[in-house]
């Protein structure tokens, strides 16, 4: 078992002192409350604001970032998922909405790049990527990341799944009036790919947002492991592999897939 934590926070839009100020604040109380991991919102160290990063945001600040947040993860002894905008391969100038989580040294043990963009903002600010989730073992736990839009693709959770993965860490930046993703979605994807769902959301008001808040955690039976309610606050939940195992015993999902049917009826 681990526990787990998972901040939900406010940023504040291109003042990367004050969002890093935030995360390390929570990085200190996670550890002493003795949590393996804390999990952040998406693209928290930057703030939230697909048109304004992508005009105003020094793609040659974002190393430097990425050093401080290491920093972060190794001085508070916590392994930590960031998100952060990154360089999109062959295309001069785009960039991907990508995930990172750290061990608790601050080493780089798993990236992701989002696959499914949200919203006109998004789709000009950003390019989709194409990798599917990626699945590392992170304190005996095999770990994937997607962010966002992409939990609420029963698709991209599977394809975690299909890989093995036992906890996924979702970094998000969800608005106020689709409170049926956190309730009700998230839910339904633990127990349909029976593995720990962690969804990290913003709060308050950023750029022309306002964010719902309800981060949540949900094991692998749909269980709410944790919830928050719309302000700022630090979620803890204890996650692992024996839940996941009896999910998967008890109703075979995965086992009893038929991938091959599936793509004579999408054909």
């Amino acid at each position: 078992m681990m526990l787990l934590s998972v901040l939900q926070a406010n940023a504040s839009v291109l003042d990367v002192e004050a969002n890093l100020r935030t995360i390390d604040d929570a990085a200190q109380r996670a550890s002493q409350a003795g949590s393996g991991l804390l999990l952040t919102p998406e693209l928290f160290p930057v703030g939230y604001a697909p048109l304004r990063l992508h005009a105003e945001l020094d793609p040659s600040t974002l190393p430097g970032i990425r050093e401080r947040l290491a920093g972060i993860a190794r001085t508070n002894g916590i392994g930590l998922v960031y998100s952060l905008p990154a360089p999109a391969a062959g295309s001069e100038g785009s960039w991907h909405i990508t995930a990172t989580l750290l061990d608790s040294a601050g080493n780089e043990v798993l990236n992701y790049a989002k696959v499914h963009l949200f919203g006109p903002e998004e789709h000009k600010a950003f390019v989709g990527a194409q990798e599917p989730p990626a699945v590392v073992d992170f304190n005996g736990i095999r770990t994937s990341l997607l962010i966002c839009y992409d939990v609420e693709f029963p698709e991209a959770v599977r394809a975690a799944a299909t890989r093995g993965a036992e906890l996924l860490l979702v970094p998000t930046a969800l608005s106020a009036g689709f409170d049926n993703v956190p309730q009700v979605l998230i839910r339904a994807r633990a127990l349909e790919s029976q593995l720990n769902v962690a969804y990290a959301n913003h709060s308050g008001h950023e750029d022309i947002y306002n964010f719902l808040g309800g981060s949540v955690v949900a094991g692998p039976d749909g269980s709410l492991l944790a919830a928050a309610g719309e302000s700022a606050t630090l979620l803890f939940a204890e996650v692992g592999t024996e839940s996941v195992k009896a999910a998967r015993e008890e109703v075979p999902y995965l086992r009893e897939r038929r991938p091959e049917l599936y793509e004579e009826w999408d054909n």
